[in-house]
């Protein structure tokens, strides 16, 4: 199908405000480039974020500076095992009216009706309280006293994970991780961007402008959602989900020794979207077995369990999706 000049300009336009993202963020975010990228891609395909990464990786500054450079609601969860899902969520209190006496419940909205939603070390609060963002992560509504409140559009949660420290904290449910389009790597920085970090420190922090307004990441993200995909790239993005899934028909042997379930069809529509959205961001009219590819660790490597040989010999879930990533062939054989 031939390209418009509407679809060339959307294109455009997209790749602008990533590039103009990505210089806001540079301005207080040293390197993690593919962190940023990944966020952005998420972002404009309209996904949640899960950061998972070390503590003094700058996973809470990355979300508040993207936050500062978007015009939109910013609220921050700092979760605590004695959280309780009205803290997130809102409540109903009882409310009354001066002018006639009468009382009645008014529902006071939480800390979850914003835009962008920073689920600070959301291990550390107990499974109840997770499962308070289910509802709003998968139909953007909070249910409260019988009553539905929609949540404010777009909406999305960007939330952060200690790997290490796991006394205390309480691991996340599947069906709650399978709700995040990405979980993004947060590594160590290269020693010479912990250089510029040490002599940033001592300075000033630079100011943040703010680059779009809620309708045009809504207006965008609709872009996003029109890329074409040809039909040989949704099949590749499909193969690869059905490939993590051990004990069914086209799983590779390593995929049998080392896993005991693999991703479920939100991964494969997560590859196909993410596709989109990146290259839309790279200002490309359609998506690519190589966008695939790229998107395939953050959307994978939270929706395969690894099993107790995995672990004893050392295999990472990362490893594997790389594997599987380098053998699973762009056409069906």
């Amino acid at each position: 199908m031939p390209e418009t000049r509407d679809d060339l300009q959307a294109a455009a336009e997209l790749h602008d405000a990533f590039e103009r993202l990505t210089r806001e963020l540079a301005k207080v975010i040293v390197g993690q480039q593919l962190v940023v990228e990944e966020l952005l891609i998420a972002l404009f395909g309209g996904g949640h974020c899960l950061l998972v990464g070390v503590p003094g990786l700058a996973k809470t500054l990355t979300i508040r500076t993207l936050a500062a450079a978007l015009s939109l609601d910013f609220s921050r969860i700092q979760f605590t095992p004695d959280l309780m899902p009205a803290d997130i969520t809102g409540t109903e209190v009882m409310h009354e009216d001066r002018s006639t006496g009468e009382r009645g419940f008014r529902f006071l909205p939480g800390p979850v009706f914003a835009n962008v939603v920073l689920a600070d070390e959301i291990n550390r609060t107990p499974p109840k309280t997770q499962a308070a963002l289910l509802e709003a992560m998968e139909e953007g509504q909070v249910t409260a006293g019988g009553s539905r409140h929609p949540l404010p559009q777009p909406f999305f949660v960007l939330a952060t994970q200690n790997p290490i420290e796991q006394e205390g904290t309480y691991p996340l449910p599947e069906a709650q991780l399978d709700r995040f389009m990405f979980q993004v790597k947060v590594d160590y920085p290269s020693e010479e961007d912990e250089l510029q970090i040490v002599q940033r420190a001592s300075g000033s922090r630079a100011e943040v402008t703010k680059v779009l307004a809620a309708e045009e990441i809504q207006r965008l993200g609709q872009v996003v959602r029109d890329v074409p995909v040809a039909e040989h790239v949704a099949k590749y993005a499909l193969r690869l989900a059905r490939r993590t899934r051990s004990g069914r028909e086209g799983a590779p042997d390593f995929i049998e020794q080392y896993v005991l379930w693999g991703a479920g069809p939100r991964a494969s529509q997560h590859l196909v979207l993410g596709a989109k959205s990146r290259a839309a961001l790279h200002g490309r009219q359609f998506a690519t077995c190589e966008d695939v590819r790229a998107v395939a660790l953050p959307t994978l490597r939270h929706r395969i369990k690894t099993s107790f040989r995995a672990d004893a010999e050392g295999v990472l879930v990362d490893d594997l999706i790389d594997r599987l990533v380098r053998e699973t062939p762009e056409t069906e054989r």
